[in-house]
């Protein structure tokens, strides 16, 4: 696939970093902003403007299958990525900042009286990140949340705190609940295919895939977790604290936001219901006291500044909340965060590109979810009839892969290994991603 890329940003490179083994990269920007981990990638560079008709020739636009702007500018993307549609047929994503483009964009696209201005895919990090906490926190300790099968069924990811029971235990020693399967295990940063030899650590971060309904008896038994999340404070009032307060009404959650600036906390005060709203610094210690922080269930801290959310997380941590949720705007700040004791880190350049990298998928086989900072894919295959009537353990796949889920009509089937496939099934597996598409290979797709 012949990809093009206007923006040398950071979401620009991460894009470049992570298409280039397999696809042909162009990117487009100026020579001053062409950095030294650009060189050290097999891609092709042409400098200019992709406003700019000629410039978008010149990088082969008419060949290409996706052109993708992501620079700072949302103007300069959205004009690019209506020439680029002017002059060919290719797919267009498109990057904004603010939400005002996002909506418009999303009604001129669904308007058929305007379909010469159209571009195919618009992305607002800030909404997917919304979207994505959202999800960790109506679970009360998970690390990370994401819902298959209209609801039915889940990845749930949960660190293993000390004295629990499950440490130092063999997966199949522990007596996991029905309709549950251990698919993965991070441990010292580094993800993989656990068997039932494997031994559960302290500190190992397990994900588990499975029914919504076995999934929450796992919780109950296994980590000691409430019935569901009652209290969320959220420091920062921006576009995404907003957003995520505005969600987390509708579940009848006693919610707070903290936000330095008067003329925002009016503004939160008129577009939300049921939010207690407090103008004060997020940082303040003796704030944080006072409003009884330290009773929330969840704390999450988004504002716009990596060292303000860090120090914010911090201190939530010091007076004793259990799960803090902390926005990175730089993605290689993530692990030093985690490092540090946060519970969840969330960059919404790492929420966008994953929405990216799933677009960009064939048919056949898409990307559900990644985890652990893209090390770890969720797949969706679509089972051909030559492996109809197969049992699970029949199959040799060329790397380690575990099937989390099998979708057959409106049946949801978590496998076990004398679990026959049939054709027409959709197969829900869990993979690393070095070694994804082996396994799309296996199955043909």
């Amino acid at each position: 696939m012949k990809i093009i890329i206007y923006g040398s940003t950071e979401i620009g490179c991460l894009l470049a970093t992570e298409f280039f083994e397999d696809h042909d990269i162009t990117l487009i920007d100026k020579e001053e902003n062409r950095t030294n981990e650009l060189e050290s990638l097999d891609i092709s560079f042409v400098q200019g403007n992709a406003a700019n008709i000629e410039v978008l020739k010149s990088a082969g636009i008419k060949d290409a299958d996706v052109f993708i702007a992501c620079t700072n500018l949302d103007e300069a993307n959205i004009v690019a990525c209506l020439s680029a549609k002017n002059i060919s047929r290719v797919r267009t994503i498109c990057f904004v900042n603010r939400e005002e483009y996002k909506n418009i964009l999303t009604f001129e696209k669904n308007n058929e009286t305007s379909r010469n201005f159209f571009i195919d895919y618009i992305i607002w990090p800030e909404e997917h990140l919304m979207q994505e906490i959202f999800r960790i926190v109506t679970v009360a300790q998970a690390l990370d949340v994401e819902n298959f099968a209209d609801g039915r069924a889940r990845l749930l990811e949960y660190k293993i705190q000390p004295n629990l029971s499950i440490i130092g235990k063999k997966v199949k020693e522990c007596n996991f609940t029905p309709d549950t399967l251990i698919v993965g295990i991070t441990r010292n940063g580094d993800l993989f295919i656990p068997n039932g030899d494997t031994e559960i650590l302290e500190g190992d971060k397990l994900i588990f895939m499975g029914t919504v309904h076995s999934l929450g008896i796992l919780a109950g038994t296994f980590f000691h977790e409430k019935e569901m999340v009652k209290s969320v404070a959220i420091i920062g009032g921006g576009t995404v604290g907003r957003m995520l307060a505005k969600a987390l009404e509708t579940l009848r959650i006693k919610i707070k936001i903290i936000e330095k600036d008067y003329d925002r906390c009016q503004y939160l005060s008129e577009h939300l219901n049921n939010t207690l709203v407090i103008n004060g610094d997020g940082t303040n210690l003796k704030l944080l006291n006072e409003e009884e922080i330290g009773l929330a269930d969840v704390v999450i801290s988004v504002t716009n500044n990596d060292e303000r959310n860090l120090l914010c997380s911090l201190l939530s941590k010091q007076i004793g909340v259990k799960k803090v949720i902390a926005r990175v705007s730089k993605v290689l700040n993530i692990p030093l965060f985690e490092k540090v004791g946060i519970d969840v880190a969330i960059s919404p350049k790492n929420s966008a590109i994953n929405e990216v990298k799933n677009d960009l998928q064939e048919n056949g086989a898409d990307i559900l979810a990644t985890v652990e900072q893209g090390q770890g894919e969720v797949l969706e295959i679509n089972v051909k009839p030559e492996f109809n009537g197969k049992k699970v353990m029949e199959l040799r796949f060329p790397e380690r892969a575990i099937i989390g889920v099998i979708l057959r009509r409106n049946k949801v089937i978590i496998p076990k290994g004398d679990t026959e496939i049939h054709s027409d099934d959709i197969l829900i597996i869990f993979t690393t991603s070095e070694n994804a598409q082996k396994i799309k290979g296996f199955f043909k797709v």
